[in-house]
């Protein structure tokens, strides 16, 4: 199974790049690999011109296309997900998310924009014919903090979402069981004997 992580901020470093990464390590641990698309990175005349047979449009078209899974990280604006984000999204044929599992993932500056997850993002992947979209996890710029060393860190809650967004993904998206961590393996009816 192939899993295409999508970073739909334009700057670098990003809160939304965070969670993404927060995910790819939590897949890693079911040993997972995932490949990277940073939509910034793409050539800025091609996708603001929607020029689809642009090289760098194309290849990443190609790695949407490839990919069985996909989660998409965007900055929420003004109650909306990114612009870069949504020009991507415009270049995609309409059919590109058929048969793909989809986790969207937000940050913005307060709790208020939460519910861009579902009402400006979700119908868009819906579009774009996406098998299933799972609830998303939005995290505000408190919840994912820099620390005095540069580096990023992830309030314990968002943490515990992020974990429980992967093992929905695991479990639905790439058809995985729960890691043993989580209890006992399941046990076949067939497999119960009783005394009385």
């Amino acid at each position: 199974m192939t899993v295409l992580l999508i970073a739909g901020s334009p700057s670098a470093p990003s809160r939304s790049a965070v969670l993404l990464d927060a995910v790819a390590a939590r897949l890693a641990e079911r040993a997972v690999p995932v490949e990277r698309l940073a939509i910034r990175e793409l050539a800025a005349h091609a996708l603001l011109l929607g020029e689809a047979s642009h090289p760098s449009v194309q290849q990443a078209v190609e790695q949407v296309r490839r990919a069985d899974v996909v989660v998409i990280a965007t900055p929420v604006y003004k109650a909306a997900y990114s612009g870069v984000l949504k020009v991507f999204l415009d270049l995609l044929p309409q059919s590109a998310l058929k048969g793909k599992t989809v986790l969207p993932l937000a940050t913005g500056g307060s709790p208020h924009h939460m519910l861009a997850l579902d009402y400006a993002l979700r119908p868009v992947l819906q579009s774009l014919a996406a098998r299933q979209i799972l609830p998303g996890v939005y995290a505000t710029d408190g919840q994912v903090t820099l620390q005095p060393e540069g580096a990023y860190q992830l309030q314990a809650e968002l943490a515990q979402r992020l974990d429980e967004a992967v093992d929905t993904l695991a479990s639905e998206g790439l058809k995985l069981q729960s890691p043993a961590r989580w209890g006992f393996e399941p046990v076949a009816f067939s497999q119960v004997r009783c005394s009385v």
